[in-house]
């Protein structure tokens, strides 16, 4: 589980909008700090320096986790290729 960072805002789209301490990759499972599952990566965006990170909410009301921190849980299939190295 890696720390990806605070969410900023909800945009139009209603996806979180992240300020990455941490780059997901796309398609990572999002949760927040409880391990309750809140969504998945949908975008990494930005200048490399500072980039940003959008998640598609599987929630009702993503508002409520703005200025909370959320985390990245890496796929299966990510987690196979780690072991083996």
């Amino acid at each position: 589980m890696h720390r990806i960072g605070y969410v900023l805002h909800v945009s139009n789209t209603k996806n979180m909008i992240l300020k990455a301490e941490n780059i997901p990759r796309i398609g990572d499972k999002v949760t927040n700090e409880n391990l309750k599952p809140v969504g998945t990566v949908f975008d990494v965006f930005g200048p490399t320096s500072s980039p940003y990170v959008a998640v598609k909410p599987h929630i009702q009301s993503p508002e409520q986790l703005v200025n909370h921190i959320l985390y990245a849980v890496p796929s299966k299939d990510e987690r196979k290729k780690r072991k083996k190295r």
